[in-house]
This record gives C-alpha cells, sequence and structure tokens, in this order.
C-alpha cells in the first residue's frame, strides 16, 4: 500500500524569488577559455521543482567542494541570479555547510538550501534529528528547503521507517520542507522505484548525463555499440516527472575533463560544458541541475547554458568528441554491470567514481574524503590477480587495473586526519 504524502504546513511569508529582480542581457559569443564567458552572464531560466512548487535557478550551486576560503564563490553565484545552494553534511567535512551559513547571512529568505545525511538499515531516528540539527546550525538556519536520504544504494536504507519517522516530524517541527533522496551508486534504479511506487520522496538528485543517456548514441560509429547505456536511468527520470517529483541532475559532465575539449571549442559556438548542460536540460524530464562551482571563471562558464534548452549542432559535434576521447575511462556509476564480479564485494563503482575526483576534477583531498565513507573499500585489490574483474565492464574500462592504485592513492594513513 502506497504510504500518504504528508505536506509541510506552509507558514510564513512565500519565498521570494530572484528570477524577477535579475536582468540578464543577451549572449553575443562565448570567450572560448577556462575563463569568463561573459561578464554579465547570469541565470536565464527558473524552473518548478516539481510538487514542491520551488521556482530555482536551471543550473544551481553544488557545494561539494566549497571550503573555507570559498565564501566569493557562493556571492558570485548569488549575484549571477543563482537561487538554489545544495550542500551535504559530510561535503568537506562541514566546510560546505560552514561557508554557505556565513556567505548567505542575510540571505535566507531569497534562496533555497538542500543538506544531506547518509544512513543505513540501522540509523534510528534520534541519531538523523541530530545530524540534521548540527547541519542547521553551520548553516546557520532554523530549516532546510530539502532534506535528502545520501548516496542511497539500498532499498532498506529507502524503506527505513526510521527515516519516515525522522522526517515526519522534522517537516511539523517545521525543520525540512521537502524530503528527498540522492544516488549514483549500482543500485539507484531500484532504490528510485521503489521510493516513487511508495511515494516517499518529493525531489530527487540522481547522476545524469549525456552519455549514460541511450538517444545521444544513435548516429554514432558501431564502436559505441556495446557501450551499456543505462536505459532504466531516463525511464526512472520520466517516472518521477510523471508523479511530479522534482528532479536534479548531477554528474552532468561525464567526468569533466574540460581541458580535454579546449582545442576543439570554437568561438560563438559555446564550450563542451555548455554543451553537456544543453543536453541535461533539453530533457523535459529534468528540472535543473547542480554542478560543483570552483571558481568564478566556471561559474560564468557555466550560466552559459542557463535558458538554452535544446542542443546545437556545434554543442552535439562537442560531445561526440568528448565521448570518443574519454568514453572508455568514464564509469557509468550507476549502470551496475561490474556487480558481482568481485568476490570480495569490493564496490567497483564507487571506488572508481572517488578516482574520477582525483585524476579528472583534480581534487585528490575530496576523492580521499569520499573514499574514507565507503564501508568497504578496495583494499582486497592489493593481494587479487584481478584476474574476477578483468572483463567486467562492457565499456571497456579496465578494473583490473584501477582499483588497486585507487587504494594505494586515496586509502587513509594509521594517525592521518583527513580535512
Amino acid at each position: 500500500m502506497n504510504r500518504q504524502r504528508r505536506h509541510f504546513l506552509k507558514t510564513g511569508a512565500h519565498v521570494a524569488l530572484g528570477a524577477a529582480s535579475v536582468s540578464i542581457p543577451a549572449q553575443t559569443g562565448a570567450q572560448i577559455s577556462a575563463e569568463a564567458v561573459g561578464e554579465h552572464q547570469g541565470v536565464r531560466s527558473y524552473r518548478r521543482l516539481g510538487r514542491t512548487d520551488l521556482n530555482i535557478s536551471d543550473i544551481s550551486f553544488g557545494a561539494s567542494r566549497l571550503r573555507s576560503d570559498d565564501a566569493h564563490l557562493v556571492h558570485h553565484a548569488l549575484d549571477r541570479g543563482i537561487n538554489y545552494f545544495d550542500s551535504a553534511e559530510s561535503y568537506t567535512r562541514g566546510q560546505s555547510e560552514t561557508v554557505l551559513g556565513q556567505a548567505l547571512k542575510g540571505r535566507r529568505q531569497s534562496i533555497y538550501l538542500v543538506s544531506k545525511t547518509g544512513i543505513n538499515a540501522n540509523t534510528r531516528a534520534p541519531a538523523m534529528m541530530r545530524n540534521l540539527e548540527a547541519s542547521l546550525g553551520r548553516l546557520q538556519t532554523d530549516y532546510v528547503d530539502v532534506y535528502m536520504n545520501h548516496a542511497v544504494n539500498s532499498i532498506d536504507a529507502v524503506a527505513s521507517p526510521e527515516w519516515q519517522s525522522f522526517i515526519d516530524r522534522a517537516k511539523t517541527q517545521g525543520k525540512v520542507r521537502f524530503s528527498g533522496l540522492s544516488g549514483h551508486a549500482g543500485r539507484l534504479i531500484e532504490c528510485i522505484d521503489y521510493a516513487l511506487d511508495e511515494d516517499l520522496i518529493d525531489v530527487m538528485l540522481v547522476g545524469y548525463n549525456f552519455g549514460q543517456d541511450p538517444a545521444f548514441y544513435e548516429g554514432l560509429t558501431r564502436a559505441f555499440d556495446r557501450i551499456a547505456t543505462l536505459p532504466d536511468l531516463p525511464r526512472v527520470i520520466a517516472k518521477a516527472k510523471k508523479r511530479d517529483v522534482g528532479v536534479i541532475a548531477m554528474k552532468t559532465l561525464m567526468g569533466a575533463r574540460l581541458n580535454d575539449m579546449r582545442p576543439y571549442e570554437k568561438a560563438g559556438a559555446g564550450t563542451f560544458s555548455q554543451a553537456a548542460f544543453s543536453w541535461v536540460l533539453a530533457n523535459p524530464d529534468v528540472d535543473a541541475l547542480i554542478i560543483s562551482m570552483t571558481s568564478t571563471d566556471k561559474i560564468n562558464e557555466y550560466l552559459g547554458a542557463s535558458g538554452q534548452p535544446f542542443v546545437s549542432h556545434a554543442a552535439r559535434n562537442l560531445l561526440n568528441r568528448y565521448a570518443k576521447l574519454n568514453g572508455a575511462n568514464y564509469c557509468r556509476h550507476a549502470c551496475n554491470l561490474c556487480s558481482g564480479a568481485c568476490p570480495a564485494d569490493v564496490p567497483i563503482a564507487d571506488v572508481l567514481r572517488t578516482r574520477m575526483y582525483a585524476t579528472d576534477y583534480g581534487d585528490t583531498q575530496f576523492a580521499r574524503n569520499e573514499y574514507a565513507l565507503l564501508a568497504n573499500n578496495a583494499s582486497a585489490c592489493l593481494s587479487c590477480s584481478g584476474e574476477p574483474c578483468q572483463n567486467a565492464c562492457p565499456n571497456g574500462i579496465q578494473i583490473n587495473q584501477l582499483c588497486r592504485p585507487t587504494h594505494q592513492m586515496l586509502q587513509q594513513q594509521p594517525g592521518e586526519v583527513l580535512t
């Protein structure tokens, strides 16, 4: 039996939106470099986030890599019209939420805040409430607009009666307006299906990019025929849209190897990141996307795709080029086709995801923090021949050559304190 959704009782003034007050000139062309693509570039489109009725910037602020000296990035995003800020208790070990809380002082009523907590089937409601209250303290607010069950990879965690008890109480107390889940791991599809069928969420945050959509590969060369494209990912996204559950996309740059594409970008035709965002935003089932914003130049570049819900011929060419350059190195984390290949139950997709943060994003510290959160890591690979997983990836990723060095690169040393 489907569980009745309980609405947050709206009190006080409605959150003021930035859309009406932001005046954005038309784009006159992109300067192709890692620098800004227009000094006055800003948000051009605000979209309804499903049944929450929140109108959020179509390209929004992912705070997963926000650190103590990054308040200026938040201010820059605000100045460009971004009104949706996504964080979690675990991001940069609490620094992310702390910086957001400081940078957003006096602006709470004009923005939307998201936080998340990771749980398992044994986590109790009082512990969840303590995690929420700690996040509220760092964020310097008495409520978050969306609170998510973070990095789900187990139906037991999604179905947890303790989570439902906690989230209902948090909504009643006015500490949470809407609930959701986030995920990019192997069992994501079944977790989403369950949450939607049981009417447990208002919003979902999922890893989704052009390289995970079967539609992207139509017309490409036969060399791509064997790529696993997760046909179920677009299906569950469409299912969420049909049920008026808000859909936010993350991991939209398919590894974010931006520098690989600079030689192929042409003035006036946009950048690879803009092409990738236009692909995601062209899907009518996706409400918006978040992206880690790590410099003012990148914020300006990213926002060049705001309000562009179509994919130009030039953009398509850039995406095709990127897929040919990086398709065999990018782990499609939710495809799960390598699941069961490792006799030691190493979570291959999660290990390769943390490797991506180090090698592609160039943020080894963030990668090490994320690796430390894995309940099971790749330590077993140190004494393994690599034979069990050698041919487990249908996309041709050499798993047997990657997991061991990833563990060696990211493992925490005895007595070490990660920051």
